[in-house]
């Protein structure tokens, strides 16, 4: 009987082609060893997209069975294994966000105003008008960068990955992660400065 894989008894990524070589094979304590490894990854890139803690933790459990039902498809040709469950989740989302009879909304918190003299339907039709541009604004900013740089982001900022994170599911180093991440902030000020909403 082989020993068991576990996060706590490699270093991360190392030997992940062979858990998932013994996951394809069907041995379930490989595949449970890339759930812990990457679970926490996964959640994150869609809790900020679905701004729902239910539905995100709903998608992450849905990422991982689609996983195991598909885990024959992965190889390994440039993909990390995290990036492959990261376009799983990227592609559920999408699903989710197509199907949902529901409008996505921008939330804007409500200035504190102490009196409550400035509630006027006017005042407030200004405050999303100007959220919806600032939005618009930074839409065509992301909209300017390569697609590394726009992937870079999404997991940094909006997936909440730190740059050891990063570098791992882009299959780069860190401090390319850091380079990528630093230019395309860059083109994004630059862009969002030259175009005012």
């Amino acid at each position: 009987m082989s020993p068991q894989i576990t996060c706590e008894t490699r270093p991360p990524g190392a030997a992940e082609p062979e858990c998932v070589a013994r996951a394809r094979a069907g041995d379930r304590a490989a595949f449970a060893a890339l759930y812990e490894e990457h679970w926490r990854s996964v959640y994150r890139y869609l809790l900020p997209r679905t701004r729902n803690r239910h539905l995100a933790e709903d998608l992450t459990q849905e990422v991982f069975a689609r996983a195991l039902r598909r885990i024959d498809t992965f190889t390994w040709q440039g993909v990390t294994f995290a990036a492959w469950l990261l376009t799983i989740a990227r592609n559920l989302h999408l699903d989710e966000v197509r199907t949902s009879r529901t409008r996505l909304e921008t939330l804007v918190p409500e200035p504190a105003d102490v009196d409550g003299s400035d509630r006027s339907a006017e005042s407030s039709a200004l405050r999303v008008l100007e959220a919806v541009e600032a939005c618009d604004a930074v839409r065509d900013a992301l909209n300017t960068l390569s697609p590394h740089q726009r992937r870079c982001l999404e997991l940094r900022f909006l997936g909440g990955m730190s740059p050891a994170e990063t570098a791992r599911t882009m299959g780069r180093s860190v401090g390319a992660v850091r380079g990528l991440t630093f230019r395309a902030l860059r083109k994004v000020r630059t862009s969002t400065e030259a175009n005012p909403a």
